[in-house]
């Protein structure tokens, strides 16, 4: 039997026919980078910030036009690391494209030349460094941006999670990365965020150094109507059916977040036979095979929140989205301690990364948690 494309990818890289909308988005970025701006890219996780950026990388930009660079940097914690980041990604990138740029990048990195190994096989170097090798993450940082402003071709480099830089313990990195960021002039950079309150504050306050220095993008929700066409569309080119109510559905209960409905849809068509048409029971199926795969993951998540977090954190579960943590309503229907209590909770919660406060209202950063928690602490998958 023939292997069927599932439509609804959720990894790796998406043909423009499997792309969902976001042509407003693609235009408004080629047009920033092509009149050299650099611009900031705003949306709570899972939104599709990533997949945006490579498709834009893949289609919208010429792949002869443009070095194109995405270094993701949630899970740094230093400019040390950042930096060792930064120069790998764009090393392994460069690396298959071009011998010239790869030969350049190793002498323009001076600081750090005399650690590259050497395959012999391919006859090429190897980017074999350890972290360790950063000593002086300054200047091998300086080295980076001198090697991208002499490149052959202009450069575009995403960063994404750029709030992080503000969570490092040196206290100049977002000065130190304006001071180079300001001065290039063949590179581009797309800073792409999903801590809403930070980012905007990096970018929105004249305290901070990068203050009105790029143009402002924030991804929002793909329509509804345009999200349902696409699924009606695809799984009807399937020999599958499927009812707007239930896209519609879908799509409340994940409140437009498009790894969450992609991912769903993307698990319902998997275990949808050709002919046979989608009911509700098969989409909350779908969705208890995708959070019965990610238990343990929930769960040791959960282990490692404190007790006196956990009340908040099921409260806001349970809800979905909550904008006054501190009413008195709210604390009283969830029986929870007391609005200092929860002010404290949701400050640890939101620096942990579990939960995301976007245009005043509280929830969990990923969707599936959310759900796992009410299937197995609350009411059902589909909340009271």
């Amino acid at each position: 039997m023939a292997r069927v494309k599932n439509p609804f990818v959720v990894t790796g890289k998406i043909e423009r026919e499997y792309f969902c909308d976001r042509v407003e988005e693609s235009r408004k970025i080629v047009k920033s980078i092509n009149n050299g701006n650099n611009i900031v890219l705003i949306s709570p996780r899972r939104m599709g910030k990533t997949g945006l950026m490579r498709y834009c990388y893949d289609f919208e930009f010429g792949k002869d036009e443009y070095y194109t660079f995405f270094i993701d940097i949630l899970h740094t914690t230093s400019l040390q690391e950042f930096t060792y980041l930064f120069g790998r990604k764009i090393y392994e990138t460069v690396l298959p494209k071009s011998k010239k740029m790869m030969t350049a990048f190793i002498h323009t990195l001076k600081s750090i030349s005399g650690q590259f190994g050497f395959d012999p096989i391919s006859n090429t170097p190897t980017f074999n460094l350890s972290l360790g090798d950063i000593v002086r993450p300054e200047l091998t940082l300086e080295e980076i941006f001198l090697y991208l402003e002499q490149a052959d071709r202009p450069c575009i480099v995403t960063i994404d999670e750029f709030q992080q830089i503000s969570k490092y313990p040196e206290k100049n990195v977002e000065a130190l990365l304006r001071t180079h960021v300001q001065g290039m002039t063949n590179c581009q950079f797309v800073f792409a965020g999903s801590e809403y309150h930070i980012m905007q504050e990096m970018f929105l306050s004249t305290a901070h150094p990068f203050y009105n220095s790029a143009d402002i993008l924030e991804l929002k929700p793909i329509e509804n109507n345009v999200y349902a066409d696409f699924v009606e569309s695809w799984m009807e080119r399937y020999g599958r059916t499927v009812t707007r109510e239930l896209t519609d559905t879908v799509y409340r209960l994940f409140r437009g977040n498009t790894y969450g409905m992609q991912k769903t849809f993307n698990e319902l068509f998997a275990i949808t036979d050709e002919g046979d048409v989608c009911a509700m029971e098969n989409v909350l199926l779908a969705i208890n095979n995708i959070i019965e795969a990610k238990e343990p993951l929930f769960q040791e998540l959960l282990s490692n929140i404190p007790e006196k977090q956990k009340p908040l954190l099921y409260a806001i579960a349970n809800e979905g989205e909550v904008e006054k943590i501190t009413s008195a309503a709210f604390i009283k229907k969830h029986k929870l301690a007391s609005a200092s209590a929860n002010q404290y909770a949701a400050k640890q919660l939101m620096a942990n990364g579990v939960i995301t406060k976007l245009h005043g209202k509280y929830s969990l950063n990923e969707q599936f948690f959310d759900l796992w928690i009410n299937k197995t602490y609350g009411e059902g998958i589909m909340r009271a």
